[in-house]
C-alpha cells in the first residue's frame, strides 16, 4: 500500500485522471447542462464535475502545488515551481453527442524540469496512459501496466481540424486531407487520415495505435496547455519524435504539434507540413 507521504507524482496523476474518468463515465448519456464559453465552445456539467473530482485528488495529495484547470482557471502563485494542468474532458462535443472518444488529462509541470508526470485516461476503455517522465505505460482496467511502444505500422495519422488556426494561410491541418502526397504518391504515400477530435489520439501515438498526430496551435504548447501537456509527455517518454510544425521543440518556435512514432514518419509528415508554409 502506497502512503500519501511516499506516493509519487506519477501515481498522483494516475489517480487524479482515473477519478475524473469515473465521473465522465458515470454521467455519460445523461441530459447535461451546457455552459457556453463563446466561439462555439462549451462545457457540460460532466466537464465541471470531472474537474472537481480531479482537483479533490490533487488538493489532498499535493496541497501546496498550484493548479490550472480548464474550467476553474488558475489557483496558486502565478510563478509557482510546480503546477498541475488539468483538462477534465477533452472531446466535449464528442461526449455531448454520445461519441465515446474523449480523454481526461492531468500533467505536472515543474518550472525547472518541464513535465515530470502525466496521465491521460480513457473513461470508456478503462485505460490510463501514464508517465513518470522516464518511461510510459498503459494501465488496463485490470490494474496491470504495459509499456507503451510506438509504431507507425498502421499508417493512421490523426489530424486536429478544430480552430483557431494561428498560422492562417501558411498551414492548416485540413489541407493535408486533400494533398495528393499525403495519401497518394510522394514522400507521404500511404498515410491514412483520421479525425478523432480528442487528445486521446496523442496517447494512441505513444501506444502504437496511431502513426502520428498533427495539430495547428500557438507557441508555448507544451509549457501551459491543459489539453496537450499530458499527451506530449507520454509521447516523449515512449520515444516518439515530437516537434512543432516548424520542426523546432514544441515550447519554442511557431507552435503547433507534429508527433510521430518514428523519425521516418515524422520527417515525411514534417516535409508535407512545411511544403504548405
Amino acid at each position: 500500500m502506497v502512503t500519501m507521504d511516499m506516493e509519487s507524482d506519477a501515481h498522483v496523476a494516475l489517480r487524479a485522471a482515473s477519478a475524473g474518468a469515473a465521473v465522465v463515465r458515470e454521467m455519460y448519456g445523461a441530459s447535461l447542462a451546457r455552459y457556453e464559453k463563446g466561439g462555439g465552445d462549451f462545457a457540460t456539467a460532466a466537464d465541471i464535475a470531472a474537474e472537481e473530482a480531479v482537483l479533490d485528488v490533487l488538493r489532498a495529495a499535493r496541497p501546496d502545488d498550484a493548479v490550472t484547470g480548464e474550467e476553474s482557471g488558475a489557483t496558486g502563485a502565478a510563478g509557482a515551481g510546480r503546477r498541475w494542468l488539468v483538462d477534465p474532458l477533452c472531446g466535449t462535443l464528442n461526449y455531448a453527442v454520445g461519441n465515446m472518444l474523449v480523454a481526461v488529462n492531468v500533467a505536472l509541470r515543474d518550472a525547472s524540469s518541464g513535465i515530470v508526470a502525466a496521465a491521460s485516461a480513457d473513461p470508456f476503455s478503462g485505460e490510463v496512459f501514464w508517465t513518470d517522465g522516464a518511461g510510459a505505460w498503459a494501465r488496463g482496467a485490470d490494474g496491470r501496466d504495459e509499456r507503451l511502444i510506438p509504431s507507425a505500422e498502421s499508417r493512421l495519422v490523426d489530424l486536429n481540424l478544430d480552430p483557431p488556426f494561428p498560422h492562417g494561410a501558411e498551414f492548416r491541418a485540413a489541407e493535408l486531407l486533400v494533398a495528393p502526397e499525403f495519401s497518394g504518391g510522394g514522400a507521404g504515400a500511404g498515410f491514412r487520415p483520421r479525425v478523432v477530435s480528442s487528445t486521446v489520439a496523442v496517447a494512441w501515438v505513444a501506444a502504437g495505435r496511431r502513426a502520428a498526430y498533427i495539430t495547428d496551435g500557438g507557441p508555448g504548447l507544451r509549457l501551459d496547455s491543459v489539453h496537450f501537456a499530458a499527451g506530449i509527455a507520454l509521447c516523449e517518454a515512449a520515444g516518439c519524435v515530437v516537434t512543432g510544425v516548424d520542426g523546432l521543440p514544441v515550447d519554442r518556435g511557431a507552435g503547433g504539434l507534429v508527433v510521430a512514432a518514428d523519425r521516418e514518419t515524422h520527417g515525411a509528415l514534417l516535409g508535407l507540413v512545411q511544403r504548405q508554409r
